[in-house]
């Protein structure tokens, strides 16, 4: 009970060298590109997956938007591949990083709003100010719009980086607590045991619904700007 919470959060090293790239490419082995005729049903479910989740996502975009959708999906696996790790024992979430997400936020959010101020610049100015503003009102609203445009990529970021880590640490605490009790009271300690197995259905759903989540706001970022 006296281990640092955050320990599990700290960045793994090997030999004094950072070693969270490889991590971060480990996922990507987990889906193999198809090299058969026919292929087996992991690889056909992974398929039907991703053509219901793209059909899904993409069907309210144009075709410019819809250039989006081998990066979209890639995402979404991305995502969701490295939180189900996660959670496995002794392992390291990189979703738990705020800098990562803000990489990841950042330039996706970027390429939506520049899309935006090209293909559609009358239409993205006129979001800075609504028609019909009092003129006593036009510096305040320009201020507030230009805040709230920036905002998107750190809320994207930050919502990702709290659902997982708190997850996390509620898993922590309550195993912490479970072991604490076996001696003490067993009774309590089994029904902290249930908790902690409902706990982990939970979180597994939680990881797939913020890469869903994260995907499907920079989707509705794209859509707004094509």
């Amino acid at each position: 009970m006296n281990e640092n919470l955050f320990a599990s959060f700290a960045t793994p090293t090997m030999m004094g060298l950072p070693i969270v790239i490889l991590i971060i490419m480990f996922p990507s082995i987990l889906f193999p590109s198809p090299n058969r005729l026919i292929n087996n049903r992991l690889i056909s479910i992974q398929q039907w997956l991703v053509q219901l989740t793209s059909k899904q996502m993409m069907a309210i975009h144009n075709n410019k938007g819809q250039t989006w959708t081998l990066m979209l999906m890639s995402l979404i696996l991305f995502i969701g591949s490295t939180n189900l790790l996660g959670l496995l024992p002794h392992s390291f979430t990189p979703t738990t990083q705020l800098s990562m997400n803000l990489g990841m936020a950042i330039p996706l959010w970027a390429g939506t709003v520049f899309m935006g101020f090209r293909h559609k610049t009358k239409a993205a100015l006129a979001h800075f100010l609504p028609q019909g503003t009092p003129i006593f009102l036009i510096p305040m609203l320009v201020i507030i719009e230009t805040i709230s445009l920036f905002i998107q990529p750190v809320a994207l970021a930050v919502r990702l980086t709290a659902n997982i880590t708190a997850g996390h640490l509620l898993m922590h605490l309550i195993g912490g607590a479970t072991l604490a009790l076996m001696s003490i009271s067993p009774s309590t300690a089994l029904i902290t045991f249930i908790i902690l197995i409902l706990l982990t259905i939970l979180e597994f759903a939680v990881a797939m619904i913020q890469a869903y989540v994260f995907t499907l706001l920079v989707s509705l970022y794209l859509h707004d700007n094509t």
